[in-house]
């Protein structure tokens, strides 16, 4: 496609308004895109970004306003599920795609199933997959099902397809494509990749709005941004002006301190103490953790980092070693998540829809699970004494909307993590393992989740964080440990626990070698 003037304006939305209940969930919201642009979205959680994005791809009807895209207005509401006639692609979190077929399937499904001749020339169409990824700069086999791909592939695949959808209905140039958080699930080198591919893509004249929580990848992969807050636009920012702190004034309403919050005070007594941990992807592990201490564990995608936790728990078997809990030793390869609670240890996994919540369930239902049989009886349960409970703690949490009946798929995610946090510290826990703990989480909500982990470390448990976002370590850690092919390389302490020398050393315990490295080690200006 030949690109656009990169000043001229593609996708024009005038006074676009949303209600729900009499309550305005997106109010007059007027910004533009240019061609071939790449237009950051921010906003915590509950801001109405998924609302303005539902309604550019046909998912509701707004009460008001007008959008124009490459100079046509478009009619709405869009007809549902018909946004992709009008030079519209969305891609997901969750990408969209069918695993148990192939790239080429994937790719050309649309085509496939419209083509008069019902016999499908396998060949051909390998070919022409092939020859579309090796034109986006990608090196992904088109036979292979989509189950066998990287993370990172499978977005990318993904891209190239809304791309192609583009493409087949805006003609020489334009359309819009929305990101809607592609990256929580990458690495930092992956992200690269994606970002590459959508910089080479967007050069051919689309326009792009990437919607994210993080505001390093906003301001380098953008050129302006829009902030939206309680419905509104809070903020319109050129990424290069723009300082972090800009942005994340304009998201929570005020400046977060930026420093890292004070230890807990330590009782110096050890909580946690591993001995000879193993597992297959795992050499022999030694740890300990002080009561009131907060360790982090990170490293790149392989480390095994991010495994440890869920061995200690009991939820994937470890071949041995020996966990003690104040002083009372137990094998890990007979740990089990019950055993685990029942000895003081909880743990917040990383994937909160597959295996911290229950979609299905409310926020009071989920939120008083640990405490049946504790606080609550386990047989015979007033659901008045569930809602009391729930109620105090989704006050206490600050968990929004403040209303333990809405079904928790319901909320945003970060108000979902403040459920699975209220869920596990309800039970005053000796030992709390968090696996990525602000995934997906806005910078406001994210602060809170900080606030929550200080203050149960400072009521004595002993936090271990398994995290690739280095930043939050600094924030809440008091020593990290960084790993590699399955052995901790490298031990942080005091005021080596910060950003850069997280990085660096994570990049360090692969030899320097690392492409993209230069890219990771720079800092953003603030």
């Amino acid at each position: 496609m030949a690109a656009a003037a990169p000043q001229a304006a593609n996708l024009v939305v005038e006074g676009l308004t949303k209600s729900f209940g009499g309550t305005k969930v997106v109010d007059d919201v007027t910004l533009t895109v240019n061609y071939g642009e790449i237009h950051g979205l921010l906003g915590h959680n509950g801001s109405g970004k998924s609302t303005l994005i539902k309604m550019l791809s046909g998912v509701y009807a707004p009460d008001g306003g007008r959008v124009t895209l490459g100079g046509r207005e478009l009619p709405l509401p869009l007809p549902a599920g018909e946004f992709s006639r009008y030079g519209i692609a969305v891609v997901h979190q969750a990408l969209g795609l069918v695993p148990a077929l192939s790239v080429t399937e994937n790719l050309l499904a649309r085509r496939l199933v419209r083509q008069a001749n019902p016999m499908i020339h396998w060949r051909r169409a390998h070919g022409e997959a092939r020859k579309v990824l090796q034109e986006s700069g990608l090196d992904i086999d088109p036979r292979l099902p989509v189950s066998e791909l990287m993370p990172v592939e499978r977005a990318l695949v993904a891209i190239v397809r809304a791309f192609m959808e583009i493409a087949e209905t805006a003609g020489g140039s334009g359309g819009l494509l929305i990101l809607d958080e592609p990256t929580p699930f990458l690495s930092r080198v992956d992200v690269e990749r994606l970002f590459t591919l959508v910089r080479r893509l967007a050069a051919q004249g689309t326009s792009v709005i990437f919607v994210s929580h993080d505001v390093d990848e906003v301001k380098e992969l953008t050129t302006r941004a829009t902030v939206l807050r309680n419905g509104r636009i809070a903020a319109s920012l050129v990424t290069a002006e723009a300082g972090k702190a800009d942005f994340i004034a304009a998201i929570v309403g005020r400046h977060l301190p930026a420093e890292r919050l004070k230890a807990a005070k330590r009782s110096g007594k050890t909580m946690i103490r591993v001995s000879g941990l193993s597992a297959p992807d795992l050499e022999p592990l030694d740890i300990s953790v002080a009561s009131g201490e907060v360790l982090g564990l990170s490293g790149l995608v392989g480390s095994g980092y991010d495994r440890v936790l869920y061995y200690l728990y009991g939820a994937e078997p470890a071949t041995g070693g020996t966990l003690s809990i104040q002083d009372q030793p137990a094998p890990i390869a007979d740990m089990s998540p019950a055993r685990a609670i029942d000895s003081g240890m909880v743990l917040v996994p990383a994937d909160r829809q597959g295996a911290a919540i229950a979609e299905g369930l409310t926020v009071a239902e989920n939120v008083t699970l640990p405490a049946l049989g504790r606080t609550l009886p386990s047989l015979f349960v007033r659901a008045s004494e569930v809602m009391r409970q729930a109620a105090s703690l989704v006050q206490d949490f600050d968990v929004r909307p403040q209303d333990p009946t809405r079904l928790i798929r319901e909320l945003s995610g970060g108000n979902q993590q403040k459920v699975v946090l209220a869920k596990w510290l309800q039970t005053k826990p000796r030992v709390i393992l968090l696996d990525e703990p602000t995934q997906g989480v806005d910078v406001g909500a994210r602060h809170q989740v900080y606030g929550f982990i200080h203050e149960a470390a400072a009521r004595g448990a002993a936090v271990i964080c398994a995290s690739s976002d280095h930043e939050q370590l600094e924030m809440i850690c008091d020593r990290v440990l960084v790993f590699s092919h399955g052995r901790v390389v490298a031990t942080l302490t005091g005021s080596d626990v910060n950003k850069s020398t997280i990085t660096e050393r994570c990049l360090d315990s692969f030899g320097g070698t690392l492409a993209g490295a230069p890219v990771v080690l720079e800092e953003n200006p603030q």
